[in-house]
This record gives C-alpha cells, sequence and structure tokens, in this order.
C-alpha cells in the first residue's frame, strides 16, 4: 500500500500554518507588499552550487525557479518598493534532512537598505515567531580567528589546505581558496556555532554570488553578504545588492564557463534580469533569501525536514 499519510504531524502543520500568519502580519505593519511571480522561466540559475529542475512547456525547455530573485529584481526595477514572496522554489538533485527537490522559500527587498540593517531585520522577524532565540552577530574574519587562528581574507592556498589537513581527514586538492575555505567552514567552524541565532557578514568577495563588493577599513575587498545560522542549520542567506548590468553580466558568464569545466549542465542566464540592470533604473536596496522549512526545523526541534512537511 502507498504512504498516503501526511508526513508531519497536525500539531507542526498547524505551527506552520501559525508562522506564515506571523510573517505575513509582520510585513504588513510593515508595510512590505507581497508579490506574486511565476515558478516557470526560460532562463535558469547558473550558480555553480544550484542546478535547476528542467521541463518541457509547448515543446521547449523551461525552468522551475530555485529562486524569485530575478522576477523580484525586475519588478523592482519597474517600481522600487519594498516586496516579499512567500511560497514554492525547486532546485535538482538536493535531497536529504535538511533538503528537498521542492521546498518554500521566503525573500524579501528593502529598497535604501543595506546588508546590515536587513540582518537586523531578519533576527527581529525570526524572533517574532521564535521569541525565546538569543542573537548575536560577528564577522567571517572573525569565525575563522576564534575557530582556527586564521585570516580568511588573507591567507593562502597552502596555509588554508595545511590547516584543513590538520584538522580533517582528507585527501582533497585544489588550487583554489574557495574550495578550501569552504571545508574549513563546514567541517571546523560550522558545528561550533553557538545555540541560536547566529549572524555572519563581510563574506570574501570571492563569494560575493550577487551581492557588492567593497574595501573595508582594512583594506581587503569584502563582499556585502551575510548569512544567519540558527543552532548550526543555515537559514538565511542576504546580500546589498548588486547594481551594475555590465558587472551582473560578467558574474553570469564566469559562472557559465566554470559550469562548462566542471562538466555541469549548461543552463542559460537570465539576459532579462542583465538588461534590467543595464537600464539604470534598480535600486539601491538589500535582499535575502530565507528557508522556510528549515525555520520550522529550529522552531519545532525537528531534525529531519520531512517531519516539517505536510506531504
Amino acid at each position: 500500500m502507498s504512504q498516503w499519510h501526511p508526513s508531519a504531524s497536525l500539531s507542526v502543520i498547524q505551527q506552520r500554518a501559525l508562522i506564515y500568519q506571523r510573517i505575513r502580519q509582520f510585513f504588513a505593519d510593515h508595510q512590505v507588499l507581497e508579490l506574486d511571480v511565476p515558478i516557470l522561466s526560460v532562463y535558469a540559475t547558473v550558480d555553480p552550487f544550484i542546478d535547476s529542475v528542467t521541463a518541457q512547456v509547448m515543446g521547449h525547455d523551461a525552468y522551475l525557479q530555485t529562486s524569485p530573485e530575478f522576477f523580484m529584481k525586475r519588478f523592482l526595477a519597474a517600481y522600487p518598493q519594498d516586496i516579499y514572496y512567500l511560497g514554492k522554489a525547486f532546485r535538482q538533485d538536493e535531497n536529504g534532512p535538511r533538503h528537498r527537490p521542492e521546498f518554500t522559500i521566503l525573500e524579501w527587498y528593502r529598497v535604501g537598505w543595506d546588508e546590515q540593517r536587513l540582518m537586523a531585520e531578519v533576527q527581529h522577524l525570526i524572533q517574532s515567531c521564535c521569541p525565546e532565540l538569543a542573537a548575536q552577530t560577528i564577522s567571517y574574519k572573525g569565525l575563522f580567528q576564534q575557530y582556527l587562528s586564521l585570516n580568511p581574507h588573507t591567507a593562502t592556498v597552502a596555509e588554508l589546505s595545511a590547516c584543513a589537513k590538520a584538522h580533517i581527514d582528507t585527501d582533497f586538492t585544489s588550487d583554489d581558496k574557495n574550495p578550501w575555505l569552504d571545508l574549513l567552514f563546514t567541517h571546523c567552524i560550522e558545528p561550533e556555532l553557538p545555540k541560536g541565532l547566529v549572524s555572519i557578514y563581510d563574506y570574501p568577495a570571492s563569494q560575493a554570488a550577487l551581492a557588492q563588493v567593497i574595501e573595508n577599513e582594512e583594506g581587503v575587498f569584502v563582499a556585502k553578504r551575510f548569512e544567519v545560522y540558527c543552532n548550526g542549520l543555515e537559514l538565511a542567506n542576504g546580500y546589498c545588492e548588486l547594481t551594475d548590468g555590465d558587472e551582473q553580466e560578467r558574474r553570469f558568464k564566469a559562472d557559465v564557463q566554470y559550469r562548462q569545466a566542471q562538466g555541469l549542465a549548461d543552463y542559460p542566464y537570465d539576459q532579462a534580469l542583465v538588461d534590467t540592470l543595464k537600464v539604470g533604473q534598480f535600486p539601491a536596496c538589500a535582499g535575502v533569501a530565507l528557508g522556510m522549512d528549515r525555520l520550522l526545523m529550529c522552531i519545532s526541534g525537528k531534525t529531519d525536514i520531512a517531519d516539517v512537511l505536510c506531504f
């Protein structure tokens, strides 16, 4: 007999509904408009670490959105106002205790804000759903210095490699700093993060994704990007958004080249977003995406995402 019964308990399903209600009320109280965007697009993500789900629509390839980001940014260029989206997103080959190919995402943009102000609002929103969660903020550099006595912005590949092999049983090799930074972060730092909310800011410039890059007071280029963890589980990823269309296109093309070199699926990047930014009407803003299923895991004390999904 098929497994027809809901995955989550009724109490967790009710808890999800209550959290959605609180989130929508939070944004209504702050005059943030809820936006509905398409799930299907003729463009995909070209992020090297995310694969899109492909669909056939009227004989042509289309892609289920990995995030509502690109549509939301096109809206912002036409109507610069605070917006949010609460709904489904999809990513290929993501399945496990913390991942599902279909998941619920909360994404919002604040016009005229920077990433520091938005980071504080993320904490405020999460604490409005779970008041007992304590919150703290620390830089990416601060974490590496605290746990590994390394400056991640200036350390060489050789220094990162030596540190990784001293702490992790691995035969991994790479001439690129980023895989070493990721390895050290996931194996040596993430498991040691304190309980509650931890917001991390000033990521390496090489990990900017769609964030602006600035030179800090130490003369080091960093990404105006942050991530928020709850009890060691990554919940949110936010940026002071890139507004330069030429730079956005350069990054998209670099990602396409990387995917091709690694033998990954070849996707079309979002030319409409590039064109939007090149028009020059996109407002200065900060944006963030938050995993709702993971948030519910933290609030309900569940360790498997299946336990917070209705089906």
